[in-house]
């Protein structure tokens, strides 16, 4: 995995190129967007737990065939594991928007992941029903502007929601 500066000049040197001015004020917009950044995954990150829980709260209150008898999270561990398996997605999550590169959400995280479900018998559906959930519970953590870096942050919330668009699409 490489942080954005290292993509960037691996890029232009497999190219055999400089950085491009473009390239440059990508970054440099990188940088003095950092703290906000930061401020962003801080926050998704003391809040995991309630994230994952209210989620899966939701899903199974619209879904409640799922801890049915018979469910896919029905007996307290196939519901843990499905707590399990939203915290993980969520968590890479916070990697990617830190990084600013989805590509340890999807190397690490999503490559497979619709399989495993497959194999298991999960509906892929309700785990992408499910990462929405956190999508939106995230985005409303990630808008609130108490205690913040202040400054416009829609376009690392446009980054973020991109990164559970990602997720969702995955595994549904």
């Amino acid at each position: 995995m490489f942080d954005a500066f290292a993509k960037v000049v691996s890029q232009a040197d497999a190219r055999g190129e400089y950085l491009s001015s473009a390239q440059l004020d990508a970054l440099s917009s990188m940088v003095s967007e950092s703290n906000k950044r930061m401020d962003i995954v801080n926050r998704l990150t003391s809040n995991a737990s309630a994230i994952v829980t209210n989620a899966a709260r939701a899903l199974f209150a619209e879904q409640p065939q799922l801890i049915a008898p018979g469910g896919n999270a029905y007996t307290s561990r196939r519901n843990a594991a499905c707590l399990r398996d939203m915290e993980i997605i969520l968590r890479y999550i916070t990697y990617a928007m830190f990084s600013g590169d989805a590509s340890v959400l999807d190397d690490r995280c999503l490559n497979g992941l619709r399989e495993t479900y497959v194999a298991l018998g999960t509906p892929g559906s309700s785990v992408a029903v499910g990462v929405q959930k956190m999508k939106d519970a995230a985005i409303a953590i990630a808008n609130d502007r108490n205690g913040i870096t202040q400054g416009d942050c829609s376009n690392l919330v446009a980054e973020l929601g991109g990164y559970f668009d990602r997720a969702a699409a995955a595994v549904g």
